[in-house]
């Protein structure tokens, strides 16, 4: 695995469960973990369970014995780090988005078809589609239970950055991270409501904005958090872990600390056609003051509504415009039995799963397919039509929030 932090620790948690709660026609190793700071790495190691660590991603790339390499590095460097897997034959996992630029996801898919072709298989890491309740959604969508697809509505909303002295980390820069909420959260909702409803957005009008467009430059960083000054971990409220504080003006203990510009959206918002007729809108914002994770997705149908809440991952809401007048009403469907995808492995019912068990059950499928010789979705082709929409929202937003359509994944020659 390549990346010791939030994500890979998400990842290290679900390599380290998967084998102990599905019976699986192969197991996974944790051979290998690469991080560039040696002594940060070497204690994720231990910490995380990995067997050894290195600081230089071409030594995973160059072992025999190693058969998966797992991406959970900034955007910047997934193109090179899984195009040289890839051609070295191995089966590759690579976190969202696939890349910065549509020409690298390009280049990513036509790679992994090329390897697919020899048996190397490649994902990419949409945990969301592996919550159980999703997966049901999905599943109530394609037998029909809400008729024909209307509408899709969906927001993800964050407020990490809302403090105007939080730190500018990797994710405020564009050319680690490409953009901003649009392809940290906002790729999470295109993904999912694609997936859930079986149509690609076709087409959108956009508009973006950066609210705090110059930042504190950190003197370190890891997930979400971050250090200004070395004075210690700013926790998203302006205190500063106890050794100082930011006093509005962006000072710390009174010195001021250097500053860089903000290079990506702080929000996203648009509105969109599916291939199959449905109107979307899509909002997603890492300057939503209140909302911690709220991922929510909800689709109207003629026949019916779902609801999914992240923050109530075990639960969705239905309505069944099927039933007679008098006992139709939202009702709440508790994801939790044994039936329901993934779930049999677990729990008895209405003990209730987390965040972590999208992973669990992404590493599950993964290890499966690779296992078996079947192709694992996301694939690195859907992973680039969700590339092409982020790439028309932007290009849409550029322009005025004119009309843009989504381009096609593959090229196509007029005769």
């Amino acid at each position: 695995m390549v990346g010791y932090a939030f994500m890979g620790a998400a990842h290290s948690q679900a390599w380290r469960t998967v084998n102990r709660v599905y019976d699986l026609p192969a197991r996974a190793r944790m051979a290998l973990i690469c991080g560039r700071d040696a002594g940060k790495v070497a204690d994720a190691a231990d910490r995380l369970g990995w067997d050894a660590y290195t600081t230089d991603w071409r030594d995973l790339i160059a072992r025999d014995d190693i058969d998966v390499v797992d991406i959970c590095t900034p955007g910047d460097s997934h193109a090179e780090i899984a195009l040289a897997a890839l051609a070295a034959g191995k089966h590759v996992l690579c976190e969202k988005p696939l890349a910065n630029t549509v020409s690298e996801a390009r280049e990513m898919a036509a790679a992994a078809a090329v390897a697919q072709a020899a048996g190397v298989r490649s994902m990419c890491g949409f945990n969301y589609r592996r919550v159980p309740a999703v997966t049901m959604m999905r599943q109530m969508v394609a037998d029909g239970r809400l008729g024909v697809i209307r509408h899709v509505r969906a927001t993800y909303l964050q407020d990490w950055i809302v403090d105007p002295q939080f730190p500018l980390v990797w994710r405020l820069q564009r050319d680690k991270a490409g953009s901003g909420a649009l392809g940290d959260i906002g790729a999470h909702i295109i993904d999912l409501t694609q997936f859930v409803t079986g149509q690609r957005i076709s087409g959108v009008s956009a508009v973006t904005e950066t609210f705090v467009k110059e930042r504190p430059l950190p003197s370190g960083s890891s997930g979400l958090a971050a250090t200004v000054d070395g004075a210690g971990p700013v926790d998203g409220h302006g205190s500063v872990d106890g050794h100082g504080s930011v006093d509005g003006h962006g000072s710390v203990d009174g010195h001021r600390p250097a500053t860089g510009l903000v290079t990506v959206d702080d929000a996203a918002v648009f509105v969109a056609r599916l291939d199959g007729g449905a109107l979307a809108t899509y909002e997603a914002s890492r300057f939503a003051t209140g909302r911690k994770n709220a991922l929510r997705v909800e689709i109207n149908g003629s026949l019916g509504s779902v609801v999914f809440d992240l923050e109530r991952l075990n639960e969705l809401e239905f309505y069944d415009a099927t039933l007679p007048t008098a006992e139709q009403g939202f009702s709440r469907i508790l994801v939790t039995e044994g039936e329901h995808p993934y779930m049999s492995a677990w729990w008895p019912p209405g003990h209730i799963i987390g965040y972590e068990h999208s992973f669990t059950h992404e590493m599950r499928d993964f290890i499966e397919a690779v296992a078996t010789g079947a192709d694992p979705t996301p694939s690195f082709a859907d992973a680039l039509q969700v590339q092409l929409v982020l790439d028309a929202v932007t290009r849409s937003a550029d322009l005025g929030s004119s009309w843009t359509d989504v381009e096609p994944a593959l090229a196509t020659v007029a005769a």
